[in-house]
């Protein structure tokens, strides 16, 4: 399926979650992601199935002082 992620297209399998997508990008934990303009809480990452044209905008959260 293709997903618009960060505003680029790209392939992925199809059925994936987000924790699935997650790992497959190898992600750190720490990210925030909106889907299709929603922000989805992190404990919902393991039920939300991705859908063919879903829009995904993904934050990596960066510590430092």
């Amino acid at each position: 399926m293709r997903l618009i992620l960060n505003g680029k297209p790209r392939e992925v399998e199809d059925g994936l979650t987000l924790t699935a997508l997650a790992q497959l990008l190898e992600l750190p934990r720490m990210i925030v992601v909106e889907l299709n303009g929603t922000i989805i809480d992190r404990a919902d990452f393991g039920d939300t199935q991705l859908q063919d044209a879903d829009s995904l905008e993904v934050v990596v959260m960066v510590g430092g002082g």
